[in-house]
């Protein structure tokens, strides 16, 4: 009898383990030396989304974001045009490795803000948030749009 709850209480907790590793579209995943953040985000995956962004807001909860992905990984360069609130810019590569982070951006400034040159997805989260998680670069995301088989963290 104590054998069949061991191995009930086994399953469920494998059970709750794979339910927690599940990538969920609307949400992605940081770790790091400092810890690990979840946020909840849009996603900005086409030519007009991405080009829109977070412009014309006046607000965004604390622990949601903005991923805008690319198709593959390029140059990435971003402006406050338009956008109310200031931001923190994750700029992250195709392995799911934080590359650069560019920390409050100024809202309607029009200076480029480059992440680099491989850059496969930017997380825009409020500004403030970088440095309340301690995140840092090397950090790394988890979500799924990182190819399972090259992902630092797959989902």
């Amino acid at each position: 009898m104590r054998v069949g709850s061991f191995i009930g209480a086994a399953v469920l907790w494998l059970c709750a383990v794979s339910v927690q590793a599940e990538c969920q579209r609307n949400q992605v995943d940081l770790r790091g030396p400092w810890g690990q953040a979840r946020f909840n985000i849009e996603i900005a995956d086409s030519v007009d989304s991405r080009a829109l962004g977070l412009m014309h807001r006046a607000e965004m909860p604390s622990r949601n974001g903005m991923l805008f992905v690319y198709d593959h990984p390029q140059r990435a360069a971003f402006w406050m045009k338009n956008t109310l609130i200031p931001l923190d810019m994750i700029f992250v590569d195709a392995d799911g490795v934080v590359g650069y982070i560019h920390q409050n951006a100024v809202p309607g400034d029009l200076t480029p803000i480059s992440g680099g040159d491989d850059v496969l997805v930017v997380l825009e989260v409020n500004a403030g948030i970088v440095r309340k998680f301690g995140i840092t670069v090397g950090s790394q995301m988890r979500h799924e749009v990182f190819l399972q088989e090259r992902a630092i963290w797959p989902c």
